[in-house]
């Protein structure tokens, strides 16, 4: 077993939620393990705090099926304890199935599902050891809403993530690990820049958003009190609240008519 204070490992940490989620834990002393693809934003997150916490730079591409037994390997080395493990690296794939090659949506369900799995196995077992743990993983409301066109396997990876997280919980929190699926819905991040969606969604009304800054306090709030689950945001927490009593023809109906403002199908 490591003998280094507890750090959270945050993946995807270079912008957005998973940034701001590492800002929280600083916040709150927690030292920091900060991983995602670009090496150079990490370094300027961790300058910025570093007068916080002790922050350690480790820069790896998830979408590579060895990554995550890499980044474990590294941690172990390095005697890092890790008794926090936030899941937040992620992207969308715009567009129908079809018009997107199947590289591009291996690396999807590599980083959105596989990845995750393979991290929580690495990790949860010195957690369960230990008999204390968080498991923070960043689902999106599109888990819990009815299908639509376009951006085909996003929403199934986020509605896989949740009932995985549930169910983890359900194993875990006996053994002092608790885990919590955060569902937020549109949240102020490159997200919508990277996948070519931002002047359709800037469109939506302002009332639906949050910042990154607030769905990562929630986030973190949650999953220290025990929370599995939590929906961000009045409109979105009404929004779940619809998707799931609503008769399913009606609902993907009344989705369906909304999605292009929203999401790519073409």
């Amino acid at each position: 077993m490591p003998t280094s204070l507890p750090h959270a490992l945050v993946t995807g940490a270079s912008s957005g939620i998973g940034a701001d989620i590492a800002r929280e834990y600083a916040r709150r002393g927690k030292p920091l393990v900060l991983t995602a693809r670009r090496a150079e934003r990490l370094e300027a997150l961790a300058a910025e705090l570093s007068a916080q916490v002790p922050c350690v730079v480790l820069a790896a591409d998830l979408a590579d099926p060895a990554a995550p037994a890499a980044l474990f390997a590294q941690t172990q080395a390095r005697g890092l304890f890790v008794d926090t493990l936030v899941n937040n690296a992620g992207f969308g794939v715009p567009g129908r199935y079809l018009s997107v090659d199947w590289k591009t949506h291996a690396d999807s369900i590599q980083v959105l599902m596989t990845a995750v799995a393979h991290l929580t196995h690495l990790y949860l077992p010195a957690m369960e050891a230990a008999g204390r743990g968080r498991i923070l993983n960043v689902a999106s409301l599109a888990g819990l809403v009815p299908s639509s066109a376009g951006h085909t396997l996003y929403g199934a990876s986020k509605a896989w993530l949740i009932r995985f997280s549930e169910t983890l919980d359900q194993e875990s929190r006996s053994r002092g690990v608790y885990v919590t699926a955060l569902c937020p819905g549109m949240t102020y991040t490159e997200f919508h820049d990277v996948n070519g969606m931002r002047d359709k969604v800037s469109k939506l009304p302002k009332g639906i958003w949050l910042t990154s800054a607030e769905v990562a306090r929630l986030g973190v709030d949650a999953v220290e009190s025990g929370r599995a689950r939590i929906v961000t945001g009045r409109s979105n927490k009404l929004i779940a609240g619809l998707s799931k009593y609503l008769p399913d023809r009606l609902a993907r109906a009344l989705l369906a008519a909304k999605a292009k403002d929203f999401r790519d199908a073409d």
